[in-house]
């Protein structure tokens, strides 16, 4: 892995781990194993570092639920195949923790893969939705699928046990079902 690389993924341990702020350049180069010349030459400072790695997180994220969503199956066991894939619940959603991250939400540049990511799950979700004609809104039903991804990682790391999480999951499931 080159130095480029290093960076990225340093990065994107860092600012799962401790946030934005929390995440300084020394302690990314450090990390990396980097110096500091070497992460000024591949970047103008932190932010560009920071957007690289927010980019990275969100593109990996994109490709698991895409790979779930467009596999095999009718359009609700998709999207339980996309709700039940193992996760680390616990440390909760590497692209959903930045909003909390008042640093990532106040920078347009940190914000903006973040605010592309949910929109794009929003989207996709809301198509394989639609392909199963149950009389649901698929822009609503699809909203409610991710608010309840993300408010069971919540759910989970407050009482640090991963079954809220789990109960969130099969209830959004359940309800779909019903329909």
């Amino acid at each position: 892995m080159d130095t480029r690389e290093r960076l990225i993924e340093s990065t994107r341990t860092l600012l799962w781990e401790r946030g934005y702020v929390g995440t300084s350049p020394k302690t990314i180069q450090q990390l990396a194993g980097a110096g500091q010349g070497s992460m000024y030459h591949h970047f103008s400072g932190k932010e560009e570092l920071a957007r690289a790695a927010i980019e990275r997180t969100a593109e990996e994220l994109r490709a698991a639920a895409e790979a779930q969503l467009s596999g095999p199956g009718t359009a609700l066991e998709r999207i339980a195949a996309y709700l039940r894939r193992e996760r680390d619940v616990l440390r909760g959603c590497p692209v959903g923790r930045l909003t909390q991250d008042p640093d990532v939400m106040a920078a347009p540049a940190l914000r903006a893969p973040v605010e592309e990511t949910f929109s794009w799950l929003r989207t996709r979700l809301a198509e394989v939705v639609a392909e199963d004609d149950g009389g649901l809104d698929p822009a609503a039903t699809a909203a409610a699928i991710v608010a309840t991804l993300q408010g069971g990682y919540v759910l989970a790391r407050a009482a640090d046990r991963t079954e809220p999480f789990e109960q969130a999951i099969e209830g959004i499931l359940a309800l779909l079902k019903t329909r």
